[in-house]
């Protein structure tokens, strides 16, 4: 579950993208980072956010379990479409919806975009994100404490996107969490199911022992095509996870 307080991005300061046009987009506690291989329709990315957070905030409204539920809710048949994906996602991990709002919030702007011709997109929005690429990207890991990892990073193939990659932890950011990870990166086709995922992931692990269980808990959840998970001096990956330096 999300705070509303902000915290800069400093992370951002190391992207360096090639042959794309970046965007940051900030509506109301919303703020993401938007890479295309055209100039973006800035206008465009900040109504549909605001779409998104206005039907999330007005379904809160009538249901407030949505905003401070810790485990999953079913919602109302002719609710919005990113609250049913909230709710569908999160149930498949038994954490509270709105543990899978900012891989939501990405990813249905990232499909909003590629159906306006946008042919590469990348959609981060506080550590989670929705890409389509066409080209081999990297996305490089933050893990805090762990500086041994600082210099890690994913290839990310174009034949593997869309793609969802979040990341939870533990010890760092203002997210709700329950485990001590420095951090968890889930690669799913679903950036919902992924931001889901990596919180259920991350609560599981309070020790070194740890890591292999929720590494395996990770596994059995169908749509995830691969996890990462970082603890100190200590990494476990599985799945389609290719590391670049």
């Amino acid at each position: 579950m999300k705070s509303a307080r902000y915290q800069r991005r400093f992370y951002r300061d190391w992207i360096k993208p090639s042959e794309l046009y970046l965007t940051q987009v900030i509506a109301k506690e919303t703020d993401v980072e938007i890479l295309t291989n055209k100039p973006l329709d800035a206008k465009l990315a900040e109504e549909k956010i605001r779409r998104y957070r206005w039907e999330v905030e007005n379904y809160i409204t009538k249901d407030s379990r949505f905003l401070v539920s810790l485990k999953p809710l079913n919602v109302e048949l002719n609710a919005p479409a990113i609250v049913k994906e909230m709710s569908k996602q999160t149930q498949k991990v038994n954490v509270g919806p709105m543990a899978s709002v900012a891989g939501a919030i990405a990813e249905f702007l990232g499909k909003e975009l590629l159906k306006h011709g946008y042919k590469e997109v990348i959609v981060e929005n506080g550590g989670d994100i929705f890409l389509k690429v066409a080209r081999v990207r990297k996305v490089g890991f933050y893990a805090g404490r762990s500086k041994t990892w600082d210099k890690l990073g994913l290839k990310i193939a174009p034949k593997d996107t869309p793609l969802g990659i979040c990341t939870s932890s533990g010890t760092i950011g203002h997210s709700l969490s329950f485990g001590s990870a420095d951090s968890v990166v889930i690669l799913a086709k679903s950036a919902t199911l992924a931001d889901a995922v990596a919180t259920a992931t991350c609560n599981r692990v309070n020790s070194k022992a740890d890591l292999q269980k929720a590494l395996d808990f990770a596994k059995s959840i169908p749509g995830v095509s691969g996890a990462v998970i970082i603890m100190k001096n200590n990494l476990i990956s599985w799945g389609r996870v290719e590391f670049a330096d």
